[in-house]
């Protein structure tokens, strides 16, 4: 089975039509979101008639599933017609795909076991904006990688509205409160809108319950931002540290997805955040951690983290195997100190690769062009 996951809003649903409508075999799409899909027997009927035109052609048959994980027990059932063809010789060929990656890989994991392959989609990337809308690189930078909201930046009260409830409220909503257990919505409602504030700062659990409102603690907090990071929202990076338990334990880094959240939360317009500087900085720096964050959806080996140590800092770490890329974002006039980068590769050494990105270093085109493959 080839298994399609990524955030909401990013086209997964329109690629994979787009590839049936190419296919040369006959293929059927179905998805949980239609009236009629009523649990198991929606399922058991769609693979029927895959069965049936398989049967009559002799041929191999495509069966896209969209939104699967919504069906109570969907991997069971999955599992288990997926196994009779295998057993019959059947040459069904399933993809599944759905908008909440979080949900539909919990569920993979729980009972599918060497059936399936992940195909990972992440947000749109600079060059994907600028060879489908013409986008120049601010253009991007403030808008973000959403296609659907791409013909309304011209009336960015519509974008912004379009932003807030197909791809926010719609995660949060559809996917994070209807199927998964939250204690506190409140709280998961107000930590997006805090993320999108905050986005690029380091801040710790005690200010972030104080910013909520609430007596909550630490771990729950810790759990709404993993939530957050599996609906491709929002994360908090741990501190870079060389050991697993002592990063788990750091101040995290708030750092949204997609810099669109940002511009959408701010308020500000297209000209006021330009007009801003101190404030397109942080928007610069996470244009750049939302594309480590991409690279690292595609390759989820490879892990983004921030490093500090008093006044020496590293705006993002990509560990990919034993090798580290540390990354210093430069978007004023001038360079400035390298001293962090230095101070890091003093304390791990070895395989660290630095990297500046703007000003004196690589240009933001060339970096959001860029692919980082796993360097092991």
């Amino acid at each position: 089975m080839q298994v399609v996951q990524g955030p909401r809003q990013v086209g997964t649903t329109t690629a994979v039509r787009q590839v049936l409508a190419s296919l040369r075999i006959p293929s059927i799409y179905v998805s949980a979101d239609m009236p009629e899909a009523q649990g198991r027997r929606w399922l058991t009927e769609a693979w029927d008639e895959a069965r049936s035109i398989h049967d009559q052609t002799g041929g191999p048959v495509v069966l896209a599933l969209d939104e699967a994980q919504k069906l109570p027990k969907w991997t069971s059932w999955v599992k288990y017609l997926w196994d009779q063809d295998a057993w019959d010789k059947r040459d069904i060929r399933v993809v599944l795909l759905g908008s909440s990656p979080l949900l539909i890989g919990r569920g993979l994991s729980e009972s599918m076991a060497g059936r399936f392959e992940i195909i990972r989609a992440s947000h749109w990337t600079w060059p994907e904006c600028r060879d489908a809308f013409g986008w120049d690189l601010e253009t991007f930078i403030f808008f973000g990688g959403y296609p659907g909201a791409a013909t309304l930046v011209g009336d960015e009260a519509r974008w912004r509205e379009y932003v807030k409830e197909t791809a926010i409220e719609t995660s949060v909503s559809r996917d994070l409160l209807h199927m998964t257990r939250i204690d506190k919505p409140a709280v998961l409602r107000r930590l997006i809108y805090l993320a999108a504030e905050y986005s690029g700062r380091e801040l710790s659990f005690r200010k972030i319950l104080g910013q909520l409102d609430d007596v909550g603690n630490a771990t729950t907090v810790a759990h709404y931002l993993d939530l957050l990071e599996g609906v491709g929202l929002a994360s908090g990076l741990q501190k870079y540290a060389g050991e697993p338990f002592r990063s788990r334990a750091s101040t995290p880094k708030l750092m949204v997805h997609n810099t669109a959240l940002m511009s959408v939360m701010s308020g500000r317009s297209f000209a006021e955040a330009r007009a801003d500087g101190a404030w397109w900085g942080r928007l610069v720096e996470s244009c750049v951690g939302a594309h480590l964050l991409a690279q690292q959806r595609r390759w989820p080996g490879d892990a983004v983290f921030y490093w500090r140590d008093r006044s020496d800092e590293v705006d993002f770490v990509l560990r990919s195997g034993s090798r580290l890329i540390a990354v210093e974002v430069k978007s004023g006039a001038h360079a400035g100190s390298k001293r962090g980068l230095e101070a890091f590769d003093r304390r791990f050494g070895g395989d660290v690769t630095p990297l500046v990105v703007g000003t004196g270093g690589l240009s933001m085109q060339e970096f959001l062009e860029s692919v980082i493959v796993p360097l092991d």
